[in-house]
């Protein structure tokens, strides 16, 4: 059905409905939030086929003649109206944690549902939005009555199945790369169906802000990955290029990883080149590249080590040995003096205490033997003479003479013994001395000897060894050169297979042009419509990546241009959904596409063009949900496009009826 005339002009857009399609094959009937299970409904809110308008009127708008001109059209829930959309058609979380949590205070037991029709078959879907974990899916199902039900919870697997296997089909999920562990592509397509109002409609392969906290799958997905996701969905690349592709992706990875590898090692390289054309006092300006470098730094290496092979011989390994035994004989030498001139020194004044002491005890033993000699009666104290001249009437003993001289002789040897022995011990200690100070003479003497001889052997050795090891660093060298030439050589073969391979891809994408010529012919009069019949619309697939273009007297790039070319490339898709050249269905919710920065007469331009899609022959074959805070065209701003009217304030009037 053409929606413009083409009388010689620009081309006209035309979309041909699939014959006998009686509407569009999933679109959303109906939205209802309710405070509890079977309590008090928050909001019903039904939708149609085609355009469904949700309108936050802004005071600032001149247009808004509805909406006090103090009124706000901000905060009134038009974004999580489109995330709770999301959320009941398969998406994980409905808003980020801080307003999850607000909204899950406010409703404990809240759910949130949607009548959702799949190919003619109504399917009532229930999802919490507070504490419940209760997740339903059912085919056929009466919302209101699984609403206020404790059914026992399906999870959203059976609506997910019936979509990836009715629309998009099982293998699809294979031509997506990035691809997660339950493999369905029904997430990503949602992502790019229901855009995020954080992204601005900054570029058509941005889906999903970080700042959302969707947790949707396409946020960990590379530009490259969403490419092939989208070209998937258009019928755009085929099972054969997807795995080219993935080729050349490896191959990408692996020249990335050598080029890595090579710069490190250029670097390591450079730095033990410096140092051994340092060491071996080669100037690096002389030195040739690569190999012939090696040869040069090996040659002076190997003259380094002639020489020091060459140095005098100095003390042999004997000569070593022979000093070190001498030296550890003169050492167990001054070690046994020392230790007889402490034995010595100690011994010596026992021997004086002991001949102090004997020398002591003689007068008294000199005096018992005179005494012996001439006795005097122990009794009578008379002399033993006169006591046998005169007679004792008291005693018969005498002193025993024999016995006396016996002990005093004894005294007196020992105490000679004694003397000559301390006289013994004293020559012995300066002898000793003297021997103990040669010895520590002739220690200290063969000390420094062996210290000379070892440090003479050192030296030598040391040479060598430093010869040595520049010959092996050298070498060490020689191998990361050859290493680093063969990964070289790898990679100019992969930078050469890369050229090929991205020379078959370049013959792939000319294979898809008929989808991007079909796609082109969307686009260009959307344009046209949109902005105006001198400017022209076309969309290409280049090496780096999906360019949709508008020309207006040359390629624009503005900000308000790049919206456009966003929306204008979803609309385009859209009518080839509708006519079944796509994989996706005809499906779109935008959130404020006029807060990209899109003109007014552009965004009005949207509308009717939307509303031309419609068509007037039977119900309309897909559905657009747009949120605006901008009032619409004055004959669209009424039912049955206008569904909803939000405001941001009072509370009652915001989406959830309440301030959070």
């Amino acid at each position: 059905m053409p929606l413009q005339p083409d009388l010689l002009g620009p081309p006209s857009l035309t979309v041909q409905p699939i014959v006998g399609q009686n509407g569009p094959r999933l679109w959303v009937k109906r939205l209802a939030i309710w405070q509890e299970p079977g309590g008090e409904k928050i909001r019903d809110i039904s939708f149609r086929p085609g355009l469904n308008i949700i309108w936050s009127p802004d005071g600032g708008d001149a247009l808004s003649s509805e909406s006090p001109t103090d009124a706000i059209g901000h905060g009134s829930g038009k974004t999580l109206f489109c995330r709770l959309l999301r959320y009941c058609l398969g998406e994980d979380r409905y808003a980020a944690d801080d307003q999850r949590e607000r909204v899950g205070v406010a409703f404990l037991n809240g759910i949130v549902g949607a009548e959702v029709m799949l190919d003619g078959v109504c399917w009532a879907i229930l999802r919490p939005l507070g504490v419940r974990r209760r997740h339903l899916a059912v085919a056929g199902g009466n919302l209101d009555e699984i609403a206020s039900g404790e059914g026992t919870s399906t999870g959203l697997e059976p609506f997910l199945d019936a979509v990836e296997s009715s629309i998009l089909t099982t293998g699809l999920a294979a031509l997506i790369s990035g691809q997660r562990s339950d493999r369905r592509s029904w997430p990503i397509a949602l992502a790019w169906l229901t855009r995020d109002q954080e992204c601005r409609f900054n570029d058509v392969l941005e889906w999903r802000s970080t700042a959302s906290d969707s947790d949707s799958p396409a946020r960990g997905m590379t530009q490259t990955e969403k490419l092939d996701a989208l070209r998937a969905f258009i019928v755009a690349i085929t099972p054969e290029e997807h795995a080219k592709r993935a080729e050349v992706a490896n191959l990408d990875d692996q020249r990335r990883a050598l080029e890595q590898e090579i710069g490190h090692r250029r670097w390591e390289i450079d730095r033990t080149q410096s140092r051994l054309a340092g060491a071996l006092g080669v100037s690096v300006d002389t030195l040739a590249d690569g190999l012939l470098a090696v040869e040069q730094m090996r040659k002076a290496a190997q003259d380094r080590l002639a020489s020091a092979t060459k140095l005098p011989a100095g003390q042999p390994r004997s000569g070593v040995d022979a000093a070190r035994r001498e030296h550890e004989g003169a050492r167990a030498e001054w070690t046994r003096l020392e230790a007889e001139r402490i034995r010595i020194e100690a011994t010596i004044p026992e021997s004086e205490k002991m001949a102090s002491q004997l020398q002591g005890e003689l007068p008294g033993i000199s005096f018992s033997k005179s005494e012996a000699e001439s006795p005097i009666c122990p009794i009578c104290e008379v002399p033993i003479d006169r006591t046998l001249a005169e007679g004792c009437g008291v005693s018969h003993k005498l002193p025993d003479l024999e016995a006396c001289r016996q002990r005093w002789a004894t005294r007196k040897k020992n105490l000679d013994d004694e003397i000559n022995r301390l006289a013994g011990l004293k020559s012995a200690r300066t002898q000793t001395l003297q021997q103990l100070a040669l010895a520590k003479q002739r220690f200290d003497q063969l000390a420094e000897s062996l210290a000379a001889i070892e440090k003479a052997r050192d030296a030598r050795e040391g040479a060598w060894y430093s010869a040595r090891r520049l010959v092996d660093d050298v070498e060490r060298l020689s191998e990361l050169i050859g290493t680093q030439e063969t990964a070289q050589k790898s990679a100019r073969e992969i930078v050469s297979r890369l050229e090929v391979e991205r020379a078959v891809l370049g013959a792939f994408r000319d294979k898809q042009a008929r989808v991007f010529g079909q796609l082109s012919e969307k686009f260009d009069p959307i344009v046209r419509r949109l902005v105006g019949s001198d400017a022209k619309g076309r969309v290409t697939l280049s090496g780096n990546g999906l360019e949709p273009n508008v020309n207006m007297g040359g390629d624009r790039t503005t900000a308000a241009i790049d919206s456009l070319k966003v929306l204008a490339f979803d609309l385009a898709v859209l009518c080839l959904s509708i006519e079944g050249a796509t994989r996706v269905p005809a499906f779109l919710i935008h959130d404020s596409p006029r807060e990209a920065d899109l003109g007014l007469s552009i965004y009005h331009r949207l509308f009717r063009l939307v509303t031309e899609i419609e068509g007037s022959d039977g119900p309309p074959q897909f559905q657009y949900i747009v949120t605006t805070t901008t009032r619409p065209p004055e004959d669209l701003a009424v039912e049955p496009w206008l569904r909803l009217t939000l405001r941001g304030s009072p509370g009652t009037e915001r989406l959830l009826r309440r301030d959070l």
